[in-house]
């Protein structure tokens, strides 16, 4: 075999071979005698099947394995050439040449590295900012919606008919033409009127009712309704109220702040202020952070830094980029670039700086991550998904499950390791 390997940068490598048929032919012959010391084929005893017939029951099998064999060595000869640590190559190298003939295989291979970055005085590039202010009148608004959302309802001291925002107690049985349908009966709903919960016009329809009293409400049906069985149509509904619920605004008493803060006895009206001015500066800041901070930031890192990047993972962000993009085209932009080569190397072109960026930005931020000491463990990443899972109103276990079987737990924990290392450098973690 002729081998020529050639560092092109710091970052990459080219390698160009040749493998000669007597080359393959050897391989395949010491493969097949493996085979034929195992191989059980009728009309001969095991052990003794003869080389030629081993090679032609596996021929496909063997020469695939011959040239992957003829591959690897030849990777071998141009790390051991190049000086290159098995530890310092980024992914699997990628083929730019592998031409079959019969006398003689011809290849070039791509071999990708770990950059060699030198980044210093980076803490310099951290951008300025002014901390952000909460106003009074924000903490009341704030505190207005969770009492809000805190308040409760209490039957009526005094009778009166039913109101919007009023919560009202009722059975109801509806019928499309005269029949009764699936799902179109309870006893004891209960419902906030002008909530929107039910059909456009049938909370409308009860406001004016007296406890007790029983009315006919008719409305229709949505077309769009998710049951095909009662789109569209006209449904009359037999309402008997109940109860009626008026709203009681909830104040910061010694019980909602009990509520409020439970972890914590001595608190007070004003330790619930302190926590929601808290809270507000920390999304405040948070918005700050991902919205100016953070792409400032890797603006003025990639900027600053330049150093080889491998190829091939720049290739890789190309693609992932335009795949992103393919995903927002409607099908007449998709009909374009359809065995189109010149237009989606156009296409790939457009992106390459970003795609360049986006890889220089994900080294940086693994070099410095390591040179600040700063990690992320798999019960950090799990606990965050669990989390935002939470806020979400989401099952935590089952986005977990999803994480792990989509393999996404990497990227979060790249992005938390991120944001620990720029707020470090910004100063947001003091």
């Amino acid at each position: 075999m002729n081998i020529t390997a050639t560092k092109t940068d710091a970052a990459n490598a080219s390698v160009v071979a040749t493998i000669d048929a007597s080359y393959i032919e050897k391989s395949i012959n010491k493969a097949a005698k493996k085979v034929a010391k195992t191989a059980s084929v009728d009309g001969f005893r095991k052990g003794k099947v003869p080389l030629a017939i081993v090679k032609k029951m596996y021929k496909e099998q063997l020469q695939q394995e011959a040239e992957n064999e003829a591959v690897q060595k030849i990777l071998e000869d141009a790390k051991k050439e190049l000086e290159i640590d098995s530890a310092d190559i980024i992914a699997d190298p990628t083929f730019k040449k592998y031409d079959k003939q019969d006398d003689k295989i011809d290849l070039e291979l791509l071999i990708s590295l770990k950059p060699t970055i030198e980044a210093e005085d980076y803490k310099n590039l951290a951008p300025k900012y002014e901390e952000p202010t909460v106003e009074e009148s924000e903490i009341d608004e704030r505190l207005k919606s969770i009492l809000e959302s805190n308040a409760s309802f209490a039957s009526l001291k005094e009778k009166r008919a039913l109101k919007e925002g009023d919560q009202a107690n009722f059975d109801f049985v509806g019928k499309i033409d005269g029949v009764e349908f699936d799902g179109g009966k309870a006893e004891g709903f209960e419902l906030v009127i002008g909530s929107g919960q039910f059909i456009a016009g049938f909370e409308d329809q009860m406001v004016g009712m007296e406890i007790g009293e029983t009315k006919d409400i008719t409305v229709t049906f949505p077309k769009n309704y998710q049951s095909d069985d009662l789109a569209g149509k006209e449904a009359v509904f037999t309402v008997t109220l109940n109860d009626i619920k008026e709203k009681t605004e909830a104040t910061l008493d010694e019980e909602m702040v009990k509520k409020l803060i439970p972890n914590d006895e001595n608190a007070t009206p004003e330790t619930v202020k302190e926590k929601i001015a808290e809270q507000i500066k920390s999304e405040k800041m948070s918005k700050l952070y991902n919205d100016e901070l953070k792409p400032q930031l890797i603006e003025a890192l990639v900027v600053k830094y330049d150093f080889a990047l491998p190829k091939n993972i720049v290739e890789q962000e190309i693609d992932a980029q335009i795949n992103a993009k393919a995903r927002e085209m409607s099908e007449e932009e998709l009909a374009e670039y359809k065995d189109n080569e010149e237009k989606i190397n156009e296409l790939r072109e457009e992106v390459r700086e970003s795609a360049n960026n986006s890889v220089k930005a994900t080294f940086l931020v693994d070099y410095l991550a390591k040179k600040e000491g700063i990690e992320v463990n798999d019960q950090e990443v799990t606990q965050t998904i669990y989390y935002e899972a939470m806020m979400s109103q989401q099952d935590p276990q089952e986005v977990i499950k999803y994480y792990q079987e989509n393999n996404l737990f990497p990227a979060v924990k790249m992005g938390m390791i991120e944001d620990k290392l720029f707020a470090k450098i910004i100063g947001l973690d003091q």
